[in-house]
């Protein structure tokens, strides 16, 4: 951030009187402009016992499978907003069930919260961030193909899960070690 939404002036970093981190602030109308981790939104939604994954068609990981998922709108809640990814990367209207994973990816400052969701048909209509949407058994998770670990890491659970029957809210955190 080089410039104040508020003022238009040039910000500088410092700590805030009361506040313990560095923060954008404006020394000519005295906004402190806070930057906070962002949500990303999406669903593991089932028909007839195979998943809904999408086939990325914009950056990062293009051409790769995931979620339907993405960032959260001002205006909505998180169940609202997984259901809107839902059916704007696949064309399918998710009726949401419950929260189901937690991720939090502090080196990208992000969360991500999946829901699961079913679908009352099998119906697909990949919109425009999507090149493909497919039903897949979970025999059939492309594993080496998925776009994030967030979404290996939340499929997994739910494999695990299938079995027994149990859908138990997870939580976890994905870290980055930089490579020496």
């Amino acid at each position: 951030m080089k410039f104040c939404s508020v003022c238009a002036h040039a910000v500088v970093q410092k700590i805030p009187p009361g506040d313990n981190r560095l923060r954008f602030c404006c020394e000519a109308c005295g906004t402190v402009h806070y930057e906070n981790p962002k949500m990303v939104l999406g669903t593991v939604t089932t028909f007839g016992g195979k998943i809904l994954l999408c086939k990325r068609a914009i950056e990062p990981r293009y051409g790769f499978w995931t979620l339907p998922a993405g960032f959260m709108e001002n205006g909505e809640t998180t169940a609202q907003g997984a259901a809107r990814e839902t059916l704007e990367e696949a064309g399918v209207e998710a009726a949401i069930e419950k929260l189901y994973a937690v991720i939090d990816v502090p080196h990208v400052h992000q969360t991500h919260l999946f829901y699961l969701a079913s679908a009352s048909s099998d119906a697909l209509d990949p919109g425009e961030e999507s090149l493909d949407a497919i039903w897949v058994s979970p025999e059939e998770v492309p594993w080496e193909q998925l776009a994030f670990p967030t979404v290996a890491k939340t499929l997994r659970w739910f494999i695990e899960d299938l079995p027994a029957g149990m859908m138990p809210l997870h939580t976890d955190a994905i870290r980055y070690t930089p490579k020496k």
